[in-house]
């Protein structure tokens, strides 16, 4: 599905003699390239503060700790999304609330959200899913409304945006309360291994973040609030300072192969290929397309292993189905949507070095199979 290898092969020198200084110098835990980072990607971000830490999870529960959520306050978020979403609200003893999503981008669908708010509602969690931001403009504005919080999920969207209706864009994760990501190898701007930031404008909110991913400590062994230990490595945030300058081409370059798959795919009635809100710059993390009614897609599936094409569903089980949250979730609005996508989305391969072939062989073989059944 990714071809990390190919990726390192492009920046092998600069990687390894970035991750040699680090060596060199011995600053194993939070060493200068990780504050490096933090300025850089705050400026490529055009937001104030990047707080790193260690992997996208920990990012969204240091992000709901520094809010102060308590024990039973609802968290509306959408249940089609990756578990960890949802996993911490569990794990803070908050009240998931799930919400249906929106039929073309798979994001959080914004004329459910206020159904489903009550007194004890303190924030949304909107997910941009797939490498498209969600509707933020109408969330942002409900969130302001009913006085919630907006905590936006940004690990599978980073180097797209969002344009508001006056035409201002503003990078995807900067336009809530907090924003979260992850640096895990496979995103669009990867690690070496796990890694993960918070991103937020107000300055407040920045200094008990920090405190909060540093065992709740400004300074050390003064513990002021109850917090973690979660920690970007030095290694990682110097691999990072060497991949953030591609970011943008690498996002490009899923976005062709988009553009080829779309072109490929275009007119069969079979399937349904991705769609691109125009308000969003669609950055392609997964190239995710729904099979229509009766294609059986473990068929297609298998016959894509036997001629050496992976591919992928994201997500087989909805978190409203997952044992976890069997009575602890507060019954929402029907997600039949839902429920349907599970069942009928496939992704294909993209990454950042496909070749034209690949491609090509890809979608041929993709159509034949989709055509036969």
């Amino acid at each position: 599905m990714v071809d990390l290898k190919s990726q390192y092969e492009k920046i092998k020198d600069e990687v390894n003699a970035s991750i040699q200084e680090v060596i060199d110098t011995t600053a194993f835990i939070n060493g200068p390239q990780v504050k490096t980072f933090s300025a850089n990607l705050e400026k490529y971000l055009g937001v104030k503060h990047v707080i790193p830490c260690a992997n996208g999870t920990d990012a969204l529960q240091i992000a709901m700790m520094a809010l102060d959520l308590q024990p039973g306050d609802e968290i509306i978020t959408p249940s089609y999304t990756y578990f960890a979403t949802v996993e911490v609200v569990g794990l803070l003893q908050l009240t998931p609330v799930f919400c249906e999503v929106d039929k073309d981008t798979f994001s959080i669908d914004v004329n459910e959200i206020e159904k489903l708010i009550t007194p004890k509602t303190k924030a949304i969690v909107p997910v941009h899913l797939f490498g498209q931001s969600a509707d933020m403009e109408p969330i942002l504005a409900i969130a302001k409304k009913h006085g919630l919080y907006v905590i936006e999920d940004n690990a599978q969207a980073i180097g797209g945006y969002y344009t508001f209706s006056d035409g201002t864009r503003v990078a995807n994760g900067c336009m809530g309360t907090i924003g979260t990501t992850s640096f895990f190898p496979s995103k669009n701007l990867g690690c070496y291994g796990d890694g993960g930031a918070i991103f937020t404008n107000d300055n407040d909110l920045a200094v008990k973040l920090k405190m909060v991913a540093n065992h709740g400590q400004k300074e050390k062994y003064i513990h002021e609030i109850i917090g973690c230990n979660s920690r970007l490595d030095t290694m990682q945030a110097a691999i990072l300072n060497v991949k953030l300058p591609h970011l943008d081409s690498y996002c490009d370059a899923r976005r062709k192969v988009a553009d080829y798959y779309d072109a490929a795919f275009a007119g069969n009635a079979k399937i349904k290929t991705p769609f691109r809100a125009p308000y969003s710059h669609h950055v392609y993390h997964q190239y995710t397309i729904q099979l229509q009614d009766g294609i059986n897609r473990n068929e297609v599936m298998n016959r894509l292993k036997e001629l050496g094409i992976p591919s992928m569903v994201y997500y087989p089980i909805p978190a409203h189905k997952q044992k976890m949250f069997e009575n602890t979730h507060r019954p929402s609005t029907n997600l039949d949507l839902t429920n349907w996508l599970v069942e009928h989305v496939i992704s294909l391969p993209i990454h950042t070095e496909m070749t034209s072939e690949q491609m090509e062989y890809i979608s041929t073989h993709f159509l034949n199979i989709i055509n036969t059944l």
